[in-house]
């Protein structure tokens, strides 16, 4: 899988690093910062979670995350929108989401970090496989995939 990331800003087998986003991320213009991250949960529909592993079409992901940051700036006006997602295997707690987003005000920087994750979840082809502490697994039905999105 490494090899089909070669050129990918968007996606990481990596742990998220949050501290190098908000630096990143940094302007003296905006008044409004908006985090958003999504871990690993211990229990999912009844049943105990021991870890998940993501996997994802690469190319369209890499896409669409870039088309879902200029949605969230262009549709909410925010200054800018940082979309990450973890691949591979995660254990409960891991982070596995990071939106971080910059605007003048923290009404457009919570509008933008709600669309950014609202889109990921219903455009982006990346596949959730959990592993449950019985043994079992199972891939997790997500939501209804959109062309378009309105958070």
């Amino acid at each position: 899988m490494a090899d089909d990331l070669a050129g990918c800003s968007h996606l990481s087998l990596l742990p998220l690093d949050t501290a190098q986003l908000l630096a990143q991320s940094q302007t003296p213009e905006d008044g409004a910062l908006a985090v958003f991250g999504g871990t690993v949960r211990r229990f999912n529909n009844g049943k105990e979670v021991r870890a998940i592993n993501y996997s994802v079409y690469a190319p369209v992901a890499e896409r669409q995350l870039a088309e879902i940051e200029r949605g969230a700036m262009q549709q909410c006006g925010a200054r800018l929108c940082l979309v990450r997602h973890r691949l591979g295997d995660l254990l409960i707690g891991d982070l596995s989401v990071l939106v971080v987003v910059r605007a003048e005000h923290r009404a457009e920087a919570f509008a933008a970090a709600r669309y950014a994750i609202e889109a990921v979840k219903h455009t982006v082809p990346i596949w959730k496989r959990e592993e449950y502490s019985d043994g079992t697994h199972s891939f997790v039905m997500g939501c209804e995939l959109h062309e378009e999105h309105h958070g």
